[in-house]
């Protein structure tokens, strides 16, 4: 059986920056609104943390008094930070969009480790999203107002990416601090085409910037001078590299982030995606990655959710080539990242679609339709292969049932809990991955294509209503599908624990009915065994040691 498994030198592992940190965490993907099949501007996110609950967020505009403060507490700890004055309007969220569609994600690329300001940094990168979210109405504002508000309260996180994008827009706009005690931060924020693609998954992806072109670049007065100070520049200013300069790559944030990058373009790009290959395997000195591509045909919001499902499928970094799948040919791997055999190091591939997943949003904005119907979050508690993407608009004040805060926690299982009951079916299919992830597919593909082939119908009969009426009606109908998911996902949790109870199979006939003997017991079970694959890896291994005798 093949094997892609790599053996790495010491030195690829005398890890200069925070990367190893940050490597196992969040993936964005971009499609400009030319480059959706509908005119939509389309972003994704997958929140990759371990042991992460995370329920959708959902937060009422409000008005706010002279004089309140807005409490800061850690995205990630929950600790707090601090306060800052709270503006006098604050816009509605709905998960990571707001009223006006717009929408922020991000990804951790870490970067120089002594640029992160714990000491006077009072505004987490979580924290200033949603900051961001609250307080502006299109991309650009909100790229205003997350750099000013670092500048003024200081910025406390590691290296980020984030993706700011609106009805009509998208940026990537990138940022890290200047080091204990020294408030503010240093960024640059690039618009991507609309006829493009791209994403960034926790490596720093803006290269070279064009410094004349206000119209589609950002970036801080300081962003070239202060990498001079700090001695990580001193060429020509047209030569500057944001990534170089802040977040020099090595090994792992090639192999385990950029390469993500690369499997997207590699399933999407007009241009031949091969001559960056050796870039994304880990080699430094390879030709480095585009930040953005044409497509080779438009995408649908649907083509994102499935690429963010994507394990490398007919990529030399496929998953299912070596022992490492199991007997059942799981496309995941344990974590962490690396590990260790007598001495050497080794490391497992990282794709875009991981268990560790918390949750998966994919954001559309529609600039010819109103905010409250055009504006829609496709949300997925646990990973985005798993599970089902149910549409949440973005005027909804309540989160459904499944995805609200108060139905479960990390600590407390509950049926009625999107991310237990998903991580429930998740969990008994991965270790038996071939032979049970088809039952999950079935049921997952039929609810999406359910929800795709309603959303015009619903979306029309929103736009015959009154803005009130309409906010009502969708975010009923968020609340229906939701719930109808989870009935679906329970019933599917059943059915697996039934069927395939102590590694056999059930018999069931066309109907869906198990199969059952004229006293009512259940027909003899199927046994499958271990998959052909498999049985001829055990017998490479033991030769004649369990040849039964002839």
């Amino acid at each position: 059986m093949k094997r892609y498994i790599i053996l790495l030198g010491a030195l690829l592992f005398n890890v200069q920056f925070s990367i190893y940190n940050s490597a196992s965490a969040c993936t964005n993907l971009i499609v400009g609104k030319k480059a959706s099949k509908d005119g939509s501007v389309i972003i994704s996110y997958s929140q990759d943390d371990y042991g992460s609950f995370e329920p959708l967020r959902v937060i009422p505009a409000a008005d706010h008094p002279a004089g309140t403060m807005h409490p800061l507490y850690h995205y990630e700890s929950n600790n707090y930070l601090g306060e800052i004055p709270e503006v006098a309007h604050t816009y509605g969220v709905v998960g990571l969009m707001n009223e006006f569609q717009v929408s922020i994600h991000e990804t951790t690329y870490g970067g120089r480790a002594e640029l992160t300001d714990t000491i006077s940094g009072l505004i987490d990168y979580g924290s200033l999203m949603v900051l961001g979210l609250q307080r502006s109405k299109t991309a650009r504002e909100a790229i205003q107002v997350m750099t000013e508000l670092t500048e003024k309260y200081g910025y406390e996180s590691e290296g980020e990416s984030f993706t700011v994008a609106d009805p009509n827009e998208a940026w990537i706009l990138e940022m890290i601090g200047k080091g204990p005690g020294r408030k503010g931060t240093v960024w640059v924020a690039v618009r991507i085409p609309d006829d493009c693609i791209s994403g960034h998954a926790n490596q720093s992806r803006i290269h070279q910037f064009p410094l004349k072109d206000k119209k589609n670049c950002l970036y801080a007065k300081d962003v070239i001078s202060f990498a001079r100070e700090k001695g990580y520049f001193n060429g020509k200013d047209a030569d500057f590299s944001f990534a170089d300069a802040y977040a020099p790559a090595d090994f792992g944030a090639l192999r385990y982030c950029e390469a993500r990058v690369w499997s997207y373009f590699n399933k999407w790009a007009a241009e031949d995606m091969n001559p960056y290959l050796p870039y994304a395997m880990g080699d430094t000195k390879g030709q480095v990655l585009p930040l953005y591509v044409r497509p080779k045909a438009p995408l649908s919001v649907q083509d994102v959710k499935d690429m963010m499902r994507d394990h490398y499928e007919g990529t030399p970094f496929a998953l299912t080539e070596d022992l490492g799948m199991g007997a059942w040919e799981m496309p995941y791997r344990p974590t962490p990242l690396s590990f260790e055999v007598d001495g050497k190091k080794y490391f497992n591939e990282r794709p875009i679609s991981t268990q560790q997943s918390a949750c998966v949003y994919v954001s559309q904005m529609r600039s010819w339709l109103p905010n409250h119907i055009g504006g829609v979050t496709w949300f997925a508690n646990d990973e985005a292969n798993m599970t089902v993407f149910t549409p949440c608009y973005c005027n909804m004040t309540q989160a459904p049932e499944c995805y609200d805060k108060h139905t479960a926690d990390a600590f407390h299982f509950s049926t009625r809990s999107a991310y237990w009951v998903e991580n429930w079916v998740s969990n008994m299919v991965y270790l038996r991955y071939s032979l049970l992830f088809p039952e999950l597919q079935k049921v997952r593909d039929r609810l999406e294509k359910d929800y795709n082939s309603l959303q015009t119908e619903v979306e029309s009969k929103a736009a015959s209503m009154s803005k009130e009426e309409a906010v009502k009606y969708l975010s009923a109908y968020s609340h229906r599908t939701a719930s109808a998911m989870m009935d679906e996902w329970n019933q599917l949790a059943q059915l697996i624990i039934v069927k395939y109870n102590d590694m056999a199979i059930k018999r069931m006939d066309e109907s869906g009915q198990y199969e059952k003997t004229p006293g009512g017991n259940p027909r003899p079970v199927l046994r499958p065994g271990y998959p052909e694959r498999f049985k001829r890896e055990i017998i490479k291994q033991t030769g004649d040691r369990y040849k039964l005798p002839q």
